[in-house]
């Protein structure tokens, strides 16, 4: 008979992540003995680690930390919801987060070769995980953005799953209304600041597209240059930020709101997971 309850499975699994079956093997090797049993599920998933890099990652979370003038985003990505949602996933990702604002890392690079209060780099914390919890899981995205004012704001796409969405935006300022504008940036998801950060091939591509599409539909030839105009702006009003409608105050745009509020936008990063 098994020298261990249902008490030391559940401890076991909370403690490592790993699946019921995984432990129980474990525990049955081990004699009941936790230690051991966490030094099997350790052993056993560093072997399976390699076995683990072709595999896909759609799930995880965004972690996010703003103060002083300085703020951090983390895209932490794994296999399944499941895993996502665990107690022991949360906990890394908040590791791997502090980690990050320590090191002032600014992308994934770096961060993997920081190393935190317990002397561990990032990569360990992350081998450790793969091999208790039996996923593979990785740092997709890393950001640091730097103003007078950061503000940070995660949104939850379903209420069982941790934050999917996470903006940082850096302001001179009301850190209210950059806070405001996080939230809109989150909802809305515009790709660059200004009109200027649009590329030049970008805008011409849309410009082309947008004379065929009038041309297909027959539009009259004095009018085609309004026309297209219209559509060009259209491009702008849905993905430059200063250009579209603000969430709160739909008849102003961004930008209209920031100044009326005497704040200055001065970068934002914006992350989804998988995205």
């Amino acid at each position: 008979m098994a020298n261990y309850t249902a008490a030391d499975i559940k401890a076991l699994r909370e403690s490592t992540g790993a699946g019921m079956l995984d432990v129980k093997k474990a525990l049955d090797e081990a004699d009941g003995d936790q230690a051991k049993a966490t030094d099997i599920l350790r052993v056993k998933g560093q072997k399976g680690v390699s076995k683990r890099e072709g595999r896909t990652t759609e799930n995880g979370l965004v972690a996010a930390s703003a103060g002083d003038g300085v703020g951090t985003l983390v895209e932490l990505l794994c296999e399944t919801d499941f895993v996502a949602k665990s107690a022991k996933f949360g906990d890394l990702a908040d590791a791997v987060l502090k980690v990050a604002v320590s090191s002032g890392a600014a992308d994934a690079e770096s961060l993997l070769v920081a190393t935190g209060e317990d002397g561990k780099t990032v990569k360990e914390l992350l081998d450790d995980a793969n091999a208790t919890i039996g996923e593979k899981i990785e740092i997709k995205r890393v950001a640091r953005v730097e103003a007078p004012v950061v503000a940070a704001y995660l949104h939850k796409t379903s209420p069982d799953l941790p934050a999917q969405i996470g903006v940082l935006v850096g302001a001179s300022g009301s850190e209210q209304t950059a806070r405001d504008v996080a939230m809109h940036v989150a909802a809305f998801s515009p790709t660059v600041l200004h009109r200027d950060d649009v590329d030049e091939e970008t805008v011409a591509n849309e410009r082309r597209v947008a004379e065929a599409t009038a041309r297909e539909e027959g539009k009259p030839e004095q009018a085609l240059q309004r026309i297209i105009e219209g559509r060009v702006n259209g491009y702008f009003k849905e993905n430059v930020l200063h250009d579209q409608p603000f969430a709160k105050e739909p008849k102003k745009t961004v930008a209209k709101v920031a100044d009326e509020a005497g704040v200055q936008i001065v970068n934002f990063v914006r992350f989804k997971v998988g995205v």
